[in-house]
Order: structure tokens, then C-alpha cells, then sequence
């Protein structure tokens, strides 16, 4: 018995043994888990390290002359690190007030008492990563860096430096869509911005960072473990000059026409470079910003200016000749059960294809292509895909929207309807740009360039990429085609619907272009119109081709002579009046005269002799000619043939004659003269010899 009870005695002692351990294991994790969990999660924390990322400077957008577009700015911000382990608390107690005074003196955002109690509070907080300032610039760094304990750096002084670069634009909103941006909040990337995200964001460093309490990452060292390398910079062939004008004459018919949204593009004619590309939009509050890149992810229907392309394949074919004529029908008439009708009443019926080139005529285009490819579409169509019309242009900056030209299987296609619609501009769509592309393939005497914007990418000032002008079509057409292109082109500025844009300083060639707009759900009953005018100047030996399109004019002017006609002016006006190189030459006068004999201005030649016989003068006169100029001998005056013979067609030379028989002979070529100066004339605004367009005008430039 006595046995039994010592086992079932030591029984219980060993049962509460185990009752009492578990209850103490129980206590323990309650203990580290609800009294000293911080501390140990804290101690966990300080022994987590890993390295992060460093993002490197990214490069800068520039302009062709080297303007800044885009860059990144550096800003910084300071913490202190009140545990560091090389702060001693006699030196920071010492010193700690002349901290607080610099700060105060660097910032003076708060006083120097502020300062004062924030670093002992940090101090007495134990925080390892107490943020300080956010945002300073790297002057104010520099300064801060020799202040009393941060001079120290941030084993003994606790400073932390980390830095930030915010992007910025000098230029602010212009040619917003082109550069474009990178943000952090996941908005997708758009223009260069994007499209050389690699080549600007360089490659990111590293730096060993220390995980402390609050799940805070700080800096272990003072210096990076690998240093980040910056982006390289990207140089466009934007020119700040012509965008702004571009821009300021977009914004302005904009307002002065209600107009929804539009685009002007500007090209270099020789290599493609684009110059300017502006896109305004009305945005909910009726402000016109750059809410979208409508040159190169817009396509629409056209109308008028797509003619050109029509043009093109009908004389290439050899189908027409600008003599030919052709019945306009007074700009009316049915395909199918659509009518056909032109954009402007001109009251011509038979006209010179010419002519009806000039005055837009919609039903006597599309009667020529109708008439002459109607059993054979495909050829039309051929001619279409040859110019490349299908197809994306392969611009740098994303978005380019791919072009559609519809074919004989297409679902869409009708018999009747489809060819002479797409003759005039309609039943396809198209870029401005890619359609620009066109013209200024003929202003380049045919040879197509591809349209860029990048010229060059740079690392350190030195090109470690370069983009040269690309050749995309050799030849778009004969030189007999391209002569009748670049004459049809003329007219249309000279005494078709752009003769508004005539002036006596440069020549332009364009289309004029009035185009309706299709409904969401097709037709066309709201009557929104699309204004365009794609062009190029000077008309004889072209430099800079222009694409303007308004989306939407809506004060009941719509027609593309009248708004973006005007646009196209404004920009070519400025260009020209800033650009001296386009400007003809004064070229030096190399007539010697003899002090003793008068001087007398080339001139008619009855008139010369009959000046020389009642005054008096001694002459000789041994050659026979219209027109006669002086050569000055000591005794006499030798007048010689000045070859001043009237040719149809060609510009007179009436450099160095009087006004009158100059004004006489260049009126009589079909040229209308406006004067500066007085005296002889000593430079003429059109060469000799150059072909004249009918009502052109020239300039000439007196001088005594």
C-alpha cells in the first residue's frame, strides 16, 4: 500500500513538473511575442541587409542646334542617422546647436531652436533614419556637407544622402507629344521618352542597404558599392525656332475657328529630317493642349489633297495631259446612288485638267480615274502601294498609326463608288505624315526620303550612334510626270483655290484640301469638316515641306484655303524672313564707269541713241539689239547688246536697267513686279532664266 502511494505521488510531482514547464514555454512566447517582440524584431531587422538598386542619371533630349528639350535634375534628401556609431554624445551635445544655427541659415524655414530640438529628439528617440529635408539642390548640398557634425559624414555625423531626379522640361509644353515623358504612377511612356527609354535610363548601380525598424532601408556605407551609369543623350532634328512658330500658328487658328483639334508638320525637302511637329487638341475645360500626336496616329480621310496621288498615276500611265479637258459637270454628279459633288462652287463646266486641278474639282477627278481605270482598278491601286501609301512610314516616336487602302476583295469595295470616291480622298485613311511624305517626294525632284526625327545618340558629346537620311523610293514617278506634279502644284497657289498664300517675296506649291468627316456610325449628315493644306516652298528648288490639318472648324468657315491655308503662310513667312540663305544674293556691280562721262542705265536701245545723239555724247553702237547696256571708254560710250531678249515663258535678267524698261520687260513676260529702292536694279527676287508661273510675282531691288 505505502508503495502504491510514493508511485502515484511521483506521478503528480512529475505531471506538474510538465504542467509548470509547459505553462513557463506558454509565458516565454507570450513574453517575446507581446513584451519583447519589438526588440527582437528590431534585432532581426538590423541584421537584414541587401543591395538595392541606384538609378542612374538619365540622359538629356536636345534640339538640332543643341538646345535642351529634356533633363533630369538632381534633387536630394537628407537624413540623420541619430544612432550612428562614431557620434559620441559629448561631441553631439557640443555641437549640436551650431548644426541647428546652419540649417536655419541654409533653409530658414524654421528657426534655429526648431532645428535644435528636432536633431535631440531624433537623438533621444534612438532613430536611425530621421528625415530632415527633402528636396534640396546640389548647391544647398555642398554647404550642408561642411556643416559642424555632418561635415563628418555618416559613420560619425549621421548624414544620409539620397537623391532623386525629377524630370524637367525647359520648354515646357513644346512639341509635348514628340519628346514625350516617363513616369513612376505606371502611366504608359509616350515619344522619345519611350521609344529610347533604354538608351537615356543608362544602367543602374547598386548600394548595400541596412533593413531597421519600420521596415526602413538605409544606406550601410557613404559611397556606392557600384556606381550607376547615366543614360546617353538623344539629339532630334527639331528646330525650337520653327516649332514654336508652328505651334503659335496652330494655337491661333485653333481659337479663331473653333476648331476641334489639328497638326502642322515640318520637313527638311532634301533629307527628310523633321523640323516642327506641333499637335493641339481642345481638351474638357475648351484649353488647347497637346493631348495627343494626331500627325502620326491619326489617319483619316483625306479629301482633296490625296488628288495628287491621283495625278500621279493618270499622267504616268499616260492617260492624260494637263492640255486635255475635261467636263466638270458644274461639280456635280451621281456614282451609283451617291452624288459626287465638288467642295466649292467655281460655275466651270470644260476645263483644262490643269484648271480643274487647280479649282479642286472633285467630280472632274474622279471622272478622269473612273474613265481610265473603272475595268482595271488594280492598276490604280498598284500605283497607290508603290508610293508606299499603305504603309507605315516607320517614324521614331510610338503610336504611328498603319495607313488603309482598300483593295478590289476588300467586303467594302463597290464597283461604283469605291474608285472614284478614293480618287478625290475618300474610302481610306491616312496619316498626315504619311501623306506628307508624298509631297515632299516631289518637291525632291522624286526622290523619297523617310521622315526622322533622331539624328544622333551621344555619350559624353561624342556620337556612339548616328542616323543618316534614308532613300526609301529612288524614283515615285517619270520626270515628265514630275514636271506636270510640280505645275499642278504651282497652279493651285497661283490661280486655283491657295491663291490667297501668293506673295511677291517666295513661291509655294500646294493642295488645298476640305474633306468631311465620317459619323461614328458612317455617313457624313453632321457636316464636320477636315481642313488641310500639304505644300512646300520656295516652289523652285524647295527647302522645307509643311503638312497643316484642322480637325473640326466650327465658325462656318471650313474650306482649307481659308484655315489652314493661313497656318501654312505664317510659318513659311517666318521661316523665310529668318532664314537669309533663302533670300537672294546682292550680287556686287562690276561696271567700271568713267568719272567724265555719264552713267546711263541698260535701257531700250532707240531710246539710248536718241539720249546719246540730242546730248551731245559721243557714242559708238556697232551691234544690232533690242535692249543695249553702257561700256564706259575715256572718250566715249560703247553701247553693246545686253541679250535682255524676251523668251515666253522665262524670267528676264533687268539687273543693271532703269525702272521703267525693267518694269516693261518683266510685265511683258506675264510677271507682276513689286519695287524696293531707287536707282539701277541691282538684284531681281526670281533668276534669270527661271520658268514663270502664270500671275507670278517678282521682286526687284533699286539701288542708286
Amino acid at each position: 500500500m505505502g508503495i502504491k502511494r510514493d508511485i502515484y505521488w511521483r506521478i503528480a510531482i512529475a505531471f506538474m513538473a510538465v504542467v509548470v514547464f509547459a505553462l513557463a514555454i506558454l509565458w516565454k512566447i507570450f513574453q517575446i511575442q507581446n513584451v519583447e517582440g519589438n526588440y527582437w524584431r528590431a534585432m532581426a531587422d538590423s541584421l537584414t541587409t541587401k543591395y538595392l538598386a541606384i538609378d542612374a542619371d538619365r540622359g538629356n533630349i536636345y534640339s538640332s542646334d543643341n538646345r535642351l528639350l529634356a533633363t533630369s535634375l538632381p534633387s536630394f534628401e537628407i537624413r540623420f542617422d541619430a544612432r550612428a556609431e562614431g557620434l559620441e554624445n559629448d561631441y553631439f551635445n557640443s555641437t549640436v546647436g551650431k548644426l541647428a544655427d546652419s540649417l536655419f541659415l541654409l533653409f530658414n524655414d524654421r528657426t534655429s531652436n526648431d532645428y535644435r530640438f528636432e536633431l535631440t529628439n531624433a537623438r533621444k528617440n534612438k532613430e536611425r533614419f530621421h528625415l530632415l529635408k527633402r528636396e534640396i539642390s546640389y548647391t544647398q548640398l555642398q554647404k550642408l556637407k561642411n556643416f559642424p557634425i555632418f561635415r563628418d559624414g555618416q559613420y560619425k555625423g549621421g548624414l544620409i544622402v539620397t537623391q532623386n531626379n525629377k524630370r524637367a522640361y525647359p520648354f515646357k509644353v513644346l512639341a509635348n507629344r514628340t519628346i514625350g515623358y516617363v513616369r513612376d504612377n505606371g502611366t504608359k511612356p509616350v515619344g522619345l521618352e519611350a521609344k529610347f527609354n533604354k538608351e537615356l535610363n543608362g544602367i543602374q548601380g547598386k548600394r548595400l542597404m541596412q533593413k531597421i525598424s519600420g521596415g526602413i532601408w538605409m544606406p550601410v556605407n557613404d559611397d556606392n558599392e557600384f556606381d550607376p551609369e547615366n543614360g546617353k543623350d538623344i539629339i532630334t532634328t527639331l528646330d525650337v525656332s520653327i516649332q514654336d512658330v508652328a505651334e503659335n500658328a496652330l494655337l491661333k487658328t485653333l481659337l479663331k475657328n473653333n476648331a476641334n483639334h489639328g497638326c502642322v508638320i515640318v520637313m527638311d525637302v532634301k533629307t527628310g529630317a523633321i523640323k516642327a511637329i506641333a499637335n493641339l487638341g481642345r481638351d474638357k475645360d475648351s484649353v488647347y493642349k497637346e493631348l495627343y500626336n494626331y500627325a502620326i496616329g491619326e489617319a483619316h480621310e483625306p479629301g482633296s489633297t490625296f488628288k495628287l496621288a491621283s495625278m500621279l498615276s493618270l499622267l504616268e500611265d499616260d492617260y492624260i495631259k494637263l492640255t486635255d479637258t475635261i467636263d466638270t459637270e458644274h461639280g456635280r454628279k451621281v456614282y451609283g446612288q451617291q452624288i459626287m459633288k465638288d467642295a466649292e462652287d467655281h460655275g466651270e463646266s470644260r476645263v483644262t485638267i490643269e484648271k480643274c486641278f487647280a479649282i479642286s474639282s472633285n467630280v472632274g477627278v474622279s471622272k478622269l480615274v473612273y474613265q481610265n481605270y473603272n475595268k482595271n482598278p488594280d492598276k490604280y491601286l498598284k500605283h497607290l502601294r508603290d508610293l508606299q501609301l499603305d504603309q507605315l512610314v516607320g517614324i521614331e516616336i510610338p503610336g504611328e498609326r498603319v495607313p488603309y487602302i482598300k483593295n478590289t476583295r476588300d467586303k467594302l469595295w463597290n464597283k461604283s463608288v469605291s474608285l472614284p470616291w478614293m480618287a478625290v480622298g475618300y474610302e481610306l485613311n491616312i496619316t498626315p505624315l504619311r501623306l506628307l511624305t508624298l509631297y515632299n517626294a516631289v518637291a525632291n525632284n522624286g526622290v523619297m526620303m523617310k521622315p526622322f526625327i533622331v539624328q544622333s545618340i551621344q555619350e559624353y558629346g561624342e556620337p556612339t550612334k548616328e542616323f543618316s537620311p534614308i532613300i526609301i523610293n529612288q524614283k515615285i514617278c517619270s520626270d515628265a510626270t514630275l514636271a506636270s506634279l510640280q505645275e499642278l502644284l504651282n497652279d493651285v497657289v497661283i490661280e486655283g483655290t491657295a491663291h490667297n498664300l501668293m506673295n511677291p517675296y517666295y513661291s509655294i506649291a500646294g493642295k488645298t484640301g476640305t474633306a468631311q468627316i465620317t459619323n461614328i456610325g458612317g455617313g457624313y449628315v453632321n457636316h464636320i469638316y477636315q481642313s488641310s493644306f500639304y505644300g512646300y516652298f520656295p516652289a523652285v528648288n524647295p527647302i522645307y515641306s509643311i503638312a497643316v490639318v484642322i480637325n473640326n472648324p466650327s465658325n462656318g468657315i471650313y474650306y482649307g484655303s481659308a484655315v489652314a491655308g493661313p497656318v501654312f503662310k505664317e510659318i513659311a513667312d517666318n521661316i523665310f524672313s529668318t532664314n537669309l540663305e533663302m533670300h537672294p544674293t546682292m550680287e556686287k556691280d562690276t561696271t567700271t564707269y568713267n568719272a567724265t562721262l555719264p552713267i546711263v542705265k541698260n535701257g531700250y536701245s532707240s531710246d539710248l541713241k536718241y539720249l546719246f545723239s540730242n546730248l551731245g555724247i559721243p557714242f559708238i553702237n556697232d551691234e544690232e539689239g533690242t535692249w543695249l547696256q553702257q561700256i564706259a571708254n575715256e572718250k566715249l560710250v560703247e553701247l553693246t547688246s545686253s541679250n535682255k531678249t524676251v523668251i515666253a515663258g522665262v524670267v528676264p535678267d533687268v539687273k543693271g536697267m532703269g525702272l521703267r524698261d525693267a518694269i516693261y520687260l518683266l510685265e511683258s513676260s506675264g510677271l507682276h513686279v513689286k519695287v524696293e529702292g531707287i536707282g539701277m536694279v541691282k538684284n531681281q527676287s526670281l533668276p534669270a532664266g527661271t520658268k514663270i508661273s502664270k500671275g507670278q510675282f517678282i521682286t526687284i531691288t533699286l539701288n542708286t
